[in-house]
């Protein structure tokens, strides 16, 4: 199972207060369901598709035990890409901003008025924590990380062109090796300028506005899913946020750790908002007297399964002597097994 390389915890946890912006929707959230959120395209770009458009992408949440993943798109005109969010707002990786500034400028671009809000579009696929370890866990043909990663990352792009948003460049954050996965997706966008670099949230400003949307939706995401487990927090003086439960989410946040430890039920685990294919959980959960073991047949060698072929007649049987298999035509002829 995949894990994450060591994180700046304290520039990962969300701040106490994090703006909720459009993308948050709640029920899915809380139903462990994966979902896309596109904002309006933007008017500076509504007002004449044929504008020539400049594409980020960059994720957050890749490598945390708890929450989503989320893929965060922004897209602007060539023209503004980074005089209004290089220069004019300082746009920068996620994880370098404080968690603060980063909720500032994700409101920013929700706010009608803004020049942010006029000339920027953006999107985000949140990845639940279920979805992801399901995928994961297939017992044929597992759907790795970053397969999910690739896939949600074109999905994203694909939906802005069916938009009609007229995208000449397109930057993003690699995913495993940059040239396979650059060719990969110049063969899917071939009239595209496409630049998939290491650390391209720090050098390109559209990837460092899509990590913005990727983290602060991520942030609120994580708050969201915290809302079952407050009313036991009902009885302290000073209930907790997401933020002082179960911190960042990541196997290396001690607080995660002890959120996941006094949370456990020995049969079922944790809820929807827990990566089960992570080590760290399949460690806590087979840790001495932590969890129920629970032992699975083998339906395919146990002689007192019954499997549903063991209704169909061969066509051996189909020669047997009529009076021997009476009660098999009394409703009419049986199908044989070489028919399925």
């Amino acid at each position: 199972m995949e894990e994450a390389d060591s994180q700046d915890i304290s520039q990962d946890t969300p701040a106490d207060y994090v703006f909720i912006a459009p993308s948050i929707h709640e029920n899915e959230i809380l139903r462990g369901v994966s979902y896309t959120h596109h904002a309006p395209i933007p008017s500076l770009i509504q007002g004449d598709l044929s504008t020539e458009c400049v594409l980020g992408v960059d994720e957050a949440g890749r490598g945390p035990v708890l929450g989503p993943m989320v893929y965060g798109l922004c897209y602007l005109p060539l023209t503004s890409h980074r005089s209004l969010l290089a220069e004019t707002h300082h746009f920068d990786d996620s994880k370098v901003l404080k968690p603060e500034i980063r909720s500032n400028l994700m409101e920013a671009l929700c706010t009608p008025g803004t020049d942010l809000f006029e000339a920027c579009g953006w999107a985000t696929r949140v990845m639940s924590a279920q979805d992801i370890s399901s995928d994961m866990l297939k017992p044929l043909g597992a759907y790795n990380l970053n397969a999910q990663a690739m896939d949600a990352t074109i999905e994203l792009i694909k939906e802005v062109f069916a938009l009609g948003v007229n995208v000449m460049e397109i930057y993003i954050d690699t995913i495993g090796k940059e040239d396979v996965y650059q060719r990969k997706l110049e063969r899917i966008f071939p009239t595209t300028k496409i630049t998939v670099a290491k650390k391209a949230d720090s050098l390109y400003p559209c990837v460092s506005a899509a990590s913005v949307c990727a983290k602060v939706t991520r942030d609120a995401a994580l708050e969201v899913g915290y809302q079952p487990y407050r009313s036991r927090d009902a009885q302290s003086e000073e209930p907790k946020t997401s933020a002082r439960a179960w911190g960042s989410g990541y196997p290396g946040d001690a607080r995660a750790i002890a959120w996941l430890k006094q949370n456990m039920d020995a049969l079922f685990g944790w809820g929807n908002e827990c990566r089960f294919s992570w080590r760290t959980a399949k460690d806590l959960l087979e840790a001495k007297n932590n969890g129920i073991e629970v032992s699975w047949p083998d339906l395919n060698n146990d002689p007192h399964v019954t499997r549903m072929t063991d209704f169909y007649i061969t066509a051996m049987e189909m020669e047997a002597d009529e009076s021997e298999r009476e009660l098999t035509t009394w409703y009419g002829k049986p199908v044989t097994e070489s028919v399925f």
